[in-house]
């Protein structure tokens, strides 16, 4: 767990810098595989840091002591399917609603149509948090 809270703040740091070593280098596609290079390796030794067997140990001796079992890994999983189907909801509305305001410029008859569209673009994020809830129910 240690790792993790010194590594992860590492590897964000580098890959936000990665944009700005790029722009400062003249060969910015040598220098951004570099860097995502040096990121996947350092990602690596994070992770099997924080995997060791004497890690494993010392998690499942802090789960047994606060009681938290197997309630994290259905938090983390809630949070990962909420925010995964928000972002491609955004995404797709983002798509559909500027075609169908396009649409509806030439065509005011469709809107129906496409507000329908949109809506179903939007359902992908009511069904995440439905998986959300669903996972933070059984934690």
């Amino acid at each position: 767990m240690f790792a993790w809270l010194i590594g992860l703040p590492l590897i964000a740091g580098a890959a936000a810098l990665a944009p700005l070593a790029a722009r400062r280098w003249r060969r910015g596609a040598v220098a951004l595989t570099m860097i995502g290079v040096l990121l996947l390796a350092g990602a690596v030794v994070l992770l099997l840091a924080a995997a060791g067997p004497a890690s494993a140990a010392a998690t499942a001796a802090a789960a047994g002591a606060a009681g938290t079992g197997g309630s994290t890994g259905a938090l983390i999983g809630a949070g990962i399917a909420v925010a995964g189907s928000s972002i491609g909801a955004g995404i797709a509305v983002a798509y559909t609603g500027a075609a169908a305001l396009a649409i509806m410029s030439e065509r005011p008859e469709l809107f129906g149509r496409a507000m329908v569209i949109v809506g179903l673009a939007e359902g992908i994020a009511i069904y995440g948090l439905v998986v959300g809830i669903i996972l933070i129910g059984k934690a």
